[in-house]
Protein backbone atom coordinates (compact mmCIF):
# COMPACT_ATOMS: atom_id res chain seq x y z
CA UNK A 1 0.00 0.00 0.00
CA UNK A 2 1.56 3.41 -1.08
CA UNK A 3 1.17 5.36 2.25
CA UNK A 4 2.83 8.44 1.03
CA UNK A 5 3.53 11.02 -2.00
CA UNK A 6 7.19 10.23 -1.92
CA UNK A 7 6.69 6.09 -1.92
CA UNK A 8 3.27 7.02 -4.70
CA UNK A 9 7.26 8.54 -6.87
CA UNK A 10 8.89 5.94 -6.12
CA UNK A 11 6.49 3.10 -7.21
CA UNK A 12 5.60 4.74 -10.22
CA UNK A 13 9.67 4.90 -11.05
CA UNK A 14 9.37 0.47 -9.99
CA UNK A 15 6.57 0.11 -12.50
CA UNK A 16 8.90 1.21 -15.28
CA UNK A 17 11.67 -0.38 -14.60
CA UNK A 18 9.17 -3.87 -14.45
CA UNK A 19 7.23 -2.67 -17.47
CA UNK A 20 11.21 -2.43 -19.25
CA UNK A 21 11.92 -5.81 -17.71
CA UNK A 22 8.71 -7.90 -19.00
CA UNK A 23 9.10 -5.72 -22.64
CA UNK A 24 13.02 -7.79 -22.23
CA UNK A 25 11.67 -11.14 -21.20
CA UNK A 26 9.07 -10.98 -24.68
CA UNK A 27 11.89 -9.91 -27.09
CA UNK A 28 14.42 -12.08 -25.20
CA UNK A 29 14.21 -15.11 -28.22
CA UNK A 30 17.32 -16.96 -25.90
CA UNK A 31 14.25 -17.28 -23.07
CA UNK A 32 11.86 -18.09 -24.92
CA UNK A 33 14.03 -21.83 -26.12
CA UNK A 34 12.64 -22.55 -22.67
CA UNK A 35 8.95 -21.51 -23.05
CA UNK A 36 7.83 -22.77 -19.21
CA UNK A 37 11.02 -20.52 -17.41
CA UNK A 38 10.15 -17.74 -20.07
CA UNK A 39 6.61 -17.80 -18.78
CA UNK A 40 7.71 -18.34 -14.90
CA UNK A 41 9.89 -15.17 -15.91
CA UNK A 42 7.79 -13.27 -17.37
CA UNK A 43 4.31 -14.26 -15.22
CA UNK A 44 6.41 -12.93 -12.39
CA UNK A 45 7.33 -9.59 -13.56
CA UNK A 46 3.76 -9.03 -14.84
CA UNK A 47 2.44 -9.98 -11.41
CA UNK A 48 4.69 -7.16 -9.74
CA UNK A 49 3.78 -4.71 -12.51
CA UNK A 50 -0.26 -5.47 -12.15
CA UNK A 51 0.58 -5.06 -8.49
CA UNK A 52 2.14 -1.48 -8.72
CA UNK A 53 -0.36 -0.49 -11.26
CA UNK A 54 -3.02 -1.43 -8.45
CA UNK A 55 -1.77 0.30 -5.82
CA UNK A 56 -0.75 3.96 -8.11
CA UNK A 57 -4.23 3.82 -8.67
CA UNK A 58 -5.55 3.41 -5.31
CA UNK A 59 -3.89 5.96 -4.28
CA UNK A 60 -4.60 8.26 -7.12
CA UNK A 61 -8.20 7.84 -6.20
CA UNK A 62 -7.47 8.49 -2.38
CA UNK A 63 -5.90 11.74 -3.46
CA UNK A 64 -8.33 12.71 -6.50
CA UNK A 65 -11.06 12.19 -4.55
CA UNK A 66 -13.65 15.26 -4.06
CA UNK A 67 -14.25 16.50 -0.47
CA UNK A 68 -17.81 17.09 -1.67
CA UNK A 69 -19.07 13.85 -0.97
CA UNK A 70 -18.35 10.69 1.02
CA UNK A 71 -15.36 8.31 -0.26
CA UNK A 72 -16.10 4.57 0.46
CA UNK A 73 -13.39 2.06 1.41
CA UNK A 74 -13.97 -1.62 1.66
CA UNK A 75 -12.75 -2.93 4.38
CA UNK A 76 -12.14 -7.13 3.87
CA UNK A 77 -11.60 -7.83 7.54
CA UNK A 78 -10.86 -6.69 10.81
CA UNK A 79 -6.92 -6.99 10.20
CA UNK A 80 -7.46 -4.59 7.41
CA UNK A 81 -8.73 -1.70 9.47
CA UNK A 82 -4.92 0.34 9.73
CA UNK A 83 -5.10 0.26 6.16
CA UNK A 84 -8.79 2.18 6.25
CA UNK A 85 -7.07 4.93 8.51
CA UNK A 86 -4.31 5.90 6.49
CA UNK A 87 -6.45 5.96 3.48
CA UNK A 88 -8.84 7.76 4.88
CA UNK A 89 -6.57 10.17 5.89
CA UNK A 90 -5.04 10.70 2.26
CA UNK A 91 -7.93 10.75 1.20
CA UNK A 92 -9.22 13.73 3.63
CA UNK A 93 -5.85 15.51 2.10
CA UNK A 94 -4.53 15.25 5.86
CA UNK A 95 -0.81 15.24 6.75
CA UNK A 96 0.33 13.34 9.38
CA UNK A 97 1.26 16.64 11.09
CA UNK A 98 -2.28 17.83 10.41
CA UNK A 99 -3.88 14.85 11.88
CA UNK A 100 -0.99 14.53 14.86
CA UNK A 101 -2.42 18.44 15.50
CA UNK A 102 -6.12 17.84 15.61
CA UNK A 103 -5.30 14.89 18.33
CA UNK A 104 -3.15 16.81 20.22
CA UNK A 105 0.13 14.49 19.92
CA UNK A 106 2.88 14.40 18.27
CA UNK A 107 3.92 13.55 14.64
CA UNK A 108 5.92 11.15 15.48
CA UNK A 109 3.60 9.33 16.91
CA UNK A 110 1.21 8.98 14.01
CA UNK A 111 4.39 8.35 12.22
CA UNK A 112 5.18 5.03 13.72
CA UNK A 113 1.26 4.04 13.98
CA UNK A 114 1.15 4.20 10.06
CA UNK A 115 4.96 2.39 9.75
CA UNK A 116 3.92 0.11 12.25
CA UNK A 117 0.41 -0.64 10.35
CA UNK A 118 -0.98 0.57 13.52
CA UNK A 119 0.48 -2.32 15.34
CA UNK A 120 1.93 -0.45 18.10
CA UNK A 121 -1.10 1.62 18.64
CA UNK A 122 -3.68 1.34 21.10
CA UNK A 123 -7.81 0.17 21.08
CA UNK A 124 -7.85 4.40 22.04
CA UNK A 125 -6.00 5.51 19.60
CA UNK A 126 -7.58 3.76 17.03
CA UNK A 127 -10.87 5.07 17.85
CA UNK A 128 -9.12 8.47 18.55
CA UNK A 129 -8.07 8.35 14.43
CA UNK A 130 -11.18 7.06 13.25
CA UNK A 131 -13.18 9.64 14.95
CA UNK A 132 -10.44 12.37 13.78
CA UNK A 133 -10.78 11.02 10.24
CA UNK A 134 -14.48 11.14 9.99
CA UNK A 135 -15.05 7.14 9.78
CA UNK A 136 -18.12 5.72 10.21
CA UNK A 137 -18.82 1.83 9.43
CA UNK A 138 -21.81 1.46 7.35
CA UNK A 139 -23.84 -1.98 7.57
CA UNK A 140 -21.11 -3.89 8.61
CA UNK A 141 -21.39 -7.33 9.57
CA UNK A 142 -18.97 -9.86 11.17
CA UNK A 143 -19.35 -13.41 10.49
CA UNK A 144 -18.07 -15.73 13.59
CA UNK A 145 -16.71 -19.23 12.43
CA UNK A 146 -16.87 -21.56 15.35
CA UNK A 147 -14.64 -24.04 13.41
CA UNK A 148 -11.80 -21.20 13.33
CA UNK A 149 -12.27 -20.49 17.45
CA UNK A 150 -11.16 -24.44 17.77
CA UNK A 151 -8.64 -24.44 15.19
CA UNK A 152 -7.49 -21.09 17.70
CA UNK A 153 -8.03 -23.03 20.80
CA UNK A 154 -6.00 -25.76 19.71
CA UNK A 155 -3.33 -24.21 18.54
CA UNK A 156 -3.05 -21.96 21.65
CA UNK A 157 -3.34 -25.49 24.10
CA UNK A 158 -0.28 -26.46 22.66
CA UNK A 159 1.30 -23.25 23.41
CA UNK A 160 0.58 -23.33 26.43
CA UNK A 161 1.68 -26.63 26.89
CA UNK A 162 5.02 -25.86 25.50
CA UNK A 163 5.35 -22.36 27.97
CA UNK A 164 4.54 -25.10 30.92
CA UNK A 165 7.16 -27.25 29.76
CA UNK A 166 9.75 -24.88 29.16
CA UNK A 167 9.17 -23.38 33.32
CA UNK A 168 9.39 -27.17 34.29
CA UNK A 169 12.83 -27.60 32.37
CA UNK A 170 13.56 -23.81 34.25
CA UNK A 171 13.07 -24.76 37.61
CA UNK A 172 15.17 -26.92 39.98
CA UNK A 173 14.49 -30.22 40.85
CA UNK A 174 12.56 -30.81 43.27
CA UNK A 175 15.33 -33.53 45.16
CA UNK A 176 18.03 -31.03 44.18
CA UNK A 177 19.48 -29.28 47.19
CA UNK A 178 19.22 -25.56 46.88
CA UNK A 179 23.13 -24.62 47.90
CA UNK A 180 22.38 -20.95 48.97
CA UNK A 181 19.47 -21.94 51.36
CA UNK A 182 21.48 -24.99 52.80
CA UNK A 183 24.90 -22.92 53.80
CA UNK A 184 21.92 -20.23 55.65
Amino acid sequence: MIKSEQQYHITKEWLQKFEQSVAGIDNDESLKGDLLRWQLYKDAYQSQVDKFKEEISEYERLTNCSRNQPIKIQVENFNKLPDVLIKARIAAKISQKELADILGIEEQRIQECEETDYQCASFLEILDVSEALGIEFKNASVQIDFDEIEEFKKVAAKWQKRQENKNLKNQPASNEINLENACE
